[in-house]
């Protein structure tokens, strides 16, 4: 169906319903298929460690084969920094297409060329030669105005792709009209970069419960003293204005987990010292690592009875599985809400899988600094290219 046929968080994005008919076509379409790589033996050979962002595309390039379509995938990998690097060569990642979608192609590492980044319209005009319609199902990349995702829908046919108009729909009812209490957890360690996506989540939900890295920053600004936890101290004044204007809404933690001096972070076992339950004050020379048990009650007992859950980020070192308890808990208390739970991409999904709660979460996000920005903004560079196409709802072509 058209995104012409009604408003929300789909409206004048063109949908694949909306491309002219595509059978004999080139398609070309952009993919987030920034996947991990795991290296075997002395040669270093590569293959896909997780394969989740290739079977996410899976839906919509089946569809464009369905209707005749020649299809070509185009993605970035890893941060080549515009030039040629065999590390980020595409290469296991076309094998692993091949397996899971016969017959598309894969061009490329779009970053080899320095045009992509830098939003060039010859490199733009290079990529879309041959090409009939272009189609973006790279939610995970859509807040970057690199040429590859901003560029095609000024030359061609376009659409979003399943993936892309899934997030945009899940995402955008959120801002639009969740179910509530609407309760949201941003964790994670730089505050400086969610700063202005907790002061837009704070106009929209009931609760606000910050955690994590980040959260070292909003005791500080309480007046607590946090050792050598994670600090930025040029927002310490901006969390402290956050505090004032949030009140009862925002839920900090109360008490840490705290690595004494000489302590290690490490992963799965490998990490080094001891650990010490402390209040909201960190002791010179130890470093908080993890949410106190008095915090992670206070945390679960905050998502009881929501109705919309949104969470980003985990609230502890929880790649050390002595620091995994905090974002446990509250992975535990979301999935047992019973609400329609969302959550950011990135180190979330890593320990949603690694507590075996992924397939318990209503919707998982492909994109986690996409999602936060969308949440801010109301909007990314890629959808407003995209509502710019010749043939987007309302431009009549």
């Amino acid at each position: 169906m058209s995104a012409s046929a009604g408003a929300g968080p789909l409206a004048g994005l063109p949908l694949l319903e909306d491309l002219p008919p595509i059978e004999g076509r080139r398609v070309l379409v952009r993919v987030d298929f920034n996947v991990p790589l795991v290296r075997h033996g002395d040669a270093g050979e590569a293959e896909v460690g997780d394969d989740f962002r290739i079977r996410a595309a899976l839906p919509t390039l089946e569809w464009l084969q369905s209707k005749g379509a020649s299809v070509t995938a185009c993605t970035h990998l890893g941060r080549p920094k515009g030039k040629v690097d065999p590390r980020f060569d595409v290469a296991p990642v076309r094998s692993r297409l091949a397996e899971l979608a016969s017959g598309v192609g894969l061009m490329a590492n779009l970053r080899f060329d320095p045009g992509e980044e830098s939003g060039d319209p010859a490199f733009v005009e290079k990529l879309v030669d041959g090409f009939d319609a272009y189609v973006n199902d790279a939610f995970g990349s859509s807040h970057r105005a690199h040429a590859s995702i901003v560029g095609p829908p000024a030359h061609l046919p376009s659409a979003a792709g399943r993936l892309l108009a899934r997030e945009v729909e899940v995402l955008g009812g959120l801002l639009a009209a969740p179910a509530r209490p609407f309760v949201a957890v941003v964790g994670g360690a730089k505050v400086a970069d969610k700063l202005g996506v907790l002061r837009s989540l704070l106009e929209k939900v009931d609760t606000l419960i910050v955690g994590g890295g980040m959260s070292y920053t909003f005791l500080a600004a309480q007046g607590h003293s946090v050792g050598r936890s994670l600090l930025d101290a040029n927002s310490v004044g901006e969390c402290r204005d956050l505090v004032e204007e949030a009140g009862s809404r925002l839920v900090l933690p109360t008490d840490l987990l705290a690595l004494g001096p000489g302590g290690t972070i490490g992963q799965g076992s490998d990490g080094t010292g001891e650990a010490s339950v402390v209040g909201a004050d960190v002791p010179d020379e130890f470093e908080g690592v993890d949410m106190g048990p008095q915090t992670r009650d206070e945390f679960a007992q905050a998502l009881k009875g929501a109705r919309t859950v949104f969470w980003n980020g985990p609230v502890g070192a929880f790649e050390d599985d002595r620091f995994d308890g905090g974002t446990r808990v509250v992975a535990e208390a979301l999935v047992g809400s019973g609400a329609f739970t969302v959550v950011g991409g990135g180190d979330t999904v890593a320990a949603l899988d690694k507590f075996g709660l992924a397939d318990r979460v209503s919707f998982v996000s492909t994109g986690g600094g996409a999602s936060l920005e969308l949440l801010e903004h109301g909007d990314l560079p890629g959808l407003e290219a995209l509502r710019g196409a010749a043939n987007a709802p309302g431009r009549g072509t």
